[in-house]
This record gives C-alpha cells, sequence and structure tokens, in this order.
C-alpha cells in the first residue's frame, strides 16, 4: 500500500470519528435543549392549573373544582387529567373527555413530587408531568387532595430529532466522500516532488553518473529539505568518489615511480653481470620510499577505520619540541632551523603521534624551501590553547591550492616539489588527522615566493588540583578574609 493511500486512510479515518463524535455532541444537545423546554411548558401549565384549583369538603368527600378557563386545554397535542383521594378520575382536557378517557395517564408516576415521564399511548409517544395536588388545612399544614397529570405529543420533537439525525449522517457521508476524492487529490499534489525525487534518484543508480542531482521543489518545508539534503549527500559521494579514484590513480603512479627504477636498476645489474653500488644505492632509496607509502597508507586506512590507537595521557609537549629541534639541527640540511618562541605546555594525548606532526611539518617546510632559507619553529600558549607555528620561507603555495593541501597525494605545482623523490604526499593528510584526533585543527597561510605558515591549535591541558590542596586554598583566604574584617576600625573580637 502506498504512502499517499496509507495517509488518505489515516485522515479519513480521524475525519469520520471527529464527525462522530461531533454529531452525538450534537443529536445530545438538541434532545436535552427540546425536552427541557416540553417540561417547562408542562410545568408551566401545571402551576397555573393547581393554583386556580379549588377544594370542597361535604362531610368526609372532599370535592375538587378545576377552572373553567378550558380553552388553554383545546390543543389536540396536550392531555390533562385529574384524579381525587378517593380514586376518581377526572378527564380535563376536551380530547379525553370526547374520548370518555378514564384512566390516568401515568399510573405508577403518582408520587409527592413532580415526575416527569415518556410513556406510549395507542402508538402515540407522551411525555407526562404528575403533579401533586394539595391544600392548606389548620396550622399551615397541607393535605394532599389528588393528582394533576399533564402530557404533551412527542411526535414534533421526535420529527425534530429524526430529521436532525438524518441531516447529520448525509453530512458526514458528503463530508467523507469529499474528504476521500479531495484529500487523495491534495495528498498527490503534495507527494508530488517526492515522486519526482524517486525517479531522479532512480535514474540516478541506473545511469551510475552522481553528477547529477534531484531537482529542486523551490519548497521551503520538510519536502524542500529532503531534496537539499540529497542532493548534498549526492555532492559528498561524488567528492568521495573522485577522491576514491584519484587516490587510487595517485597511489598507481607513487608505486609505478619506485617499481620502473627498481626493475630498470635489477636490468642493468643482470646485463652487467655484477652489482653495481650505485645502482644498489637507488634501489635501497625505492624500497624505503616506498616502504613509508605503505605505512603511512596503513595509518590512514586504519584511521578511516577507527582501529588506529590513539593513547590518551598527559604529554609535556616542549620536551617532544626540542626533541625535533634537536634531530633536525644536527642534520647536514640545506636551510637554517631557527627556534622561535618557546612555552612548557602540556597537552593530553600521544606523544609518538604529536612528535610524527612536528616532524612531518619541519620535514615539509624544509623540502620546499631553497639553499640558504629558513625554517622557524614556534611552541607558545595563548587563552587556553597551544599553538605549534612551522614557518618556511620557501616558494610558496598558490591561493587556489590552499583548500586541498590537506588531501591524499594532492600535488601543487611541480616547480614546489625540489625533490619530489623524498616524499610520499601523505605528510599534511597524517598532520590533520592528528590534529583533529587530538581535539584541534591546523590551518595554513602561504603567499607565492613569501613562504608558508602551518598553525596546529590544541587544547592545554591542566593537571588537576589535589582536593586538599583546595581545602587549604579555601582555609587560608577564610583565615584572611577573618583578619582583614578585625583589623577594620570599630571591629572586636569576641
Amino acid at each position: 500500500m502506498s504512502l499517499r493511500i496509507r495517509l488518505n486512510i489515516v485522515y479519513t479515518g480521524i475525519l469520520i470519528l471527529v464527525f462522530l463524535l461531533f454529531g452525538i455532541v450534537v443529536f445530545t444537545l438538541t434532545s436535552t435543549f427540546l425536552l427541557e423546554a416540553i417540561d417547562q411548558d408542562l410545568q408551566d401549565l401545571a402551576e397555573q392549573v393547581v393554583n386556580e384549583t379549588k377544594a370542597f369538603n361535604r362531610g368526609d368527600v372532599t370535592e375538587l373544582s378545576f377552572p373553567e378557563s378550558a380553552s388553554i386545554f383545546e390543543s389536540a397535542a396536550v392531555f390533562m387529567i385529574a384524579v381525587d383521594d378517593q380514586g376518581t378520575v377526572i378527564p380535563l382536557s376536551r380530547n379525553l373527555q370526547q374520548q370518555g378517557f378514564d384512566e390516568l395517564l401515568n399510573p405508577i408516576g403518582l408520587a409527592d413530587a413532580n415526575d416527569f415521564t415518556n410513556i406510549e399511548r395507542d402508538g402515540l409517544r407522551l411525555r407526562v408531568l404528575t403533579a401533586p395536588l394539595v391544600q392548606v388545612v389548620t396550622d399551615g399544614e397541607q393535605e394532599l387532595i389528588g393528582y394533576l397529570q399533564i402530557a404533551r405529543g412527542l411526535t414534533e420533537y421526535d420529527r425534530t430529532l429524526f430529521n436532525l439525525s438524518w441531516m447529520l449522517w448525509w453530512a458526514a457521508i458528503v463530508a467523507i466522500i469529499l474528504s476521500l476524492f479531495l484529500g487523495d487529490w491534495f495528498m498527490q499534489s503534495s507527494l508530488r516532488p517526492l515522486y519526482e525525487i524517486e525517479k531522479a534518484a532512480a535514474t540516478i543508480t541506473k545511469a551510475d553518473d552522481l553528477g547529477r542531482r534531484v531537482p529542486d521543489t523551490g519548497r521551503r518545508d520538510e519536502i524542500g529539505s529532503l531534496a537539499n539534503a540529497i542532493n548534498h549527500s549526492l555532492a559528498r559521494l561524488e567528492d568521495s568518489f573522485r577522491a576514491q579514484q584519484r587516490f587510487l590513480a595517485d597511489i598507481s603512479h607513487e608505486l609505478r615511480t619506485p617499481l620502473t627504477t627498481i626493475r630498470g636498476n635489477v636490468d642493468l645489474i643482470r646485463r652487467m653481470g655484477e652489482a653495481d653500488e650505485e645502482s644498489l644505492d637507488d634501489i635501497q632509496l625505492e624500497l624505503e620510499r616506498m616502504t613509508r607509502l605503505v605505512e603511512d597508507l596503513l595509518l590512514l586506512a586504519r584511521a578511516d577505520a577507527g582501529s588506529q590507537p590513539m593513547q590518551r595521557q598527559p604529554v609535556q609537549l616542549d620536551i617532544i619540541f626540542a626533541d625535533v629541534y634537536r634531530q633536525f639541527s644536527r642534520l647536514d640540511v640545506r636551510v637554517k632551523l631557527v627556534m622561535g618562541g618557546f612555552d612548557q605546555v602540556q597537552v593530553m594525548g600521544d606523544a609518538d603521534r604529536l612528535k610524527q606532526l612536528l616532524i612531518n611539518l619541519v620535514s615539509n617546510g624544509i623540502k620546499y624551501t631553497q639553499d640558504g632559507g629558513t625554517v622557524t619553529m614556534t611552541l607558545q600558549q595563548a587563552e587556553g590553547k597551544v599553538q605549534l607555528i612551522v614557518t618556511d620561507t620557501g616558494v610558496g603555495i598558490p591561493e587556489t591550492d590552499l583548500p586541498y593541501v590537506f588531501d591524499r597525494f594532492y600535488r601543487v605545482d611541480k616547480s614546489r616539489q625540489s625533490s619530489p623523490k623524498t616524499g610520499t604526499g601523505l605528510g599534511l593528510a597524517i598532520v590533520k588527522w592528528i590534529a583533529e584526533a587530538h581535539e584541534g585543527d591546523v590551518i595554513v597561510q602561504s603567499r607565492v615566493g613569501e613562504g608558508t605558515t602551518f598553525m596546529v591549535t590544541l587544547p592545554v591541558w591542566q593537571k588537576p588540583q589535589p582536593a586538599t590542596q583546595v581545602v587549604k586554598e579555601k582555609a587560608s583566604r577564610r583565615q584572611r578574609l577573618l583578619q582583614s574584617a578585625s583589623n577594620k576600625p570599630g571591629a572586636t573580637g569576641s
């Protein structure tokens, strides 16, 4: 069953339930109001008759005298009858007198208070009011002298309720039919963008073209948000797919070069019949480069899978910084390594990975700096953050390439690659992963011909203060406050 049909059924079911409750409330209230109006008419009529009724005592017999204004009882829908204390039934309305009616309308309704009852006589439904007739005797006491019963036919009442019920039923049927047709039309119109999105997604899947996008609905509701989310997902999938293709191509290129060199040197050795030292050195160099490449690829693959172990312990970053500086200072490099700011700071993280991050940045700066240039290392603390800054005076990076320098195997202009055989193209990608794994970030600033600056920002780790020390500081602060208060003019001791 489609979503459109399910929604239409649900909405129609809700409409039926609401209309049913509405009909019950309307029918009940109308019935109550009409019956209350009939009861009020009967009660007013009964009070008028009771007030005009007189009683005469003739020995042990009490005779009742009812009002002669019988014109008020001319209506065929009103019936009135009385019974005295001797049980004699007295028809008072002409419609009963003409029929010789000699029975009470409601024999079981005789009580000390007014009683309303629905009865049926000869196929006619009646609303009967039974009211006691009393007279005042000596000492203000009341004596029951009979009963008065007034009835009104419920034909109009029943006809009104019947018509109302049919009106409600027909209104409900028409509303349900309109709801089904209009609801289906509205659902189809509302869900049309979803159908278009479904068709576009199916076309993209069949055509295997991630460059296509689902149509923009132009709506600002959930469907429009869904279309935008799908387009964003497709864009990310396209970028990821292209990055994967570029990644595979770069790996093939990086591995082809050393393999070609090794194969050429092996062929040369075979033709010469003996090992050449220069050829062996080239083979060794290329094997080492391939080893570094495979290790870096394995590291990033584990990082992507979340299986690369990362220790979390306090690390004295200034010690690592000094070790890397001494390590590169001892090398016979063609550029000058300079120590900038140097603060003593601690961070929470993996000491080996942080050292690898710093080595990659310094190596990158030395690699792309001309002979006689300078690479400056700076470690400083600012606003609760640690900043690792490596600045070189090298060839710089074009502004268009800056957003991509941390991509794997990304290659800037070949003119920057002063020694292309020394790197794997993964160093900066590893730097970014290590920084983010330590809840930090890395940014790059560069100008062509002037140099490049990499800045890694990491959160500072503060050693937790022992609880006893906190208590001592609070006690000392309280003592100082008391002493200060006692030294004020007018202060007295206890």
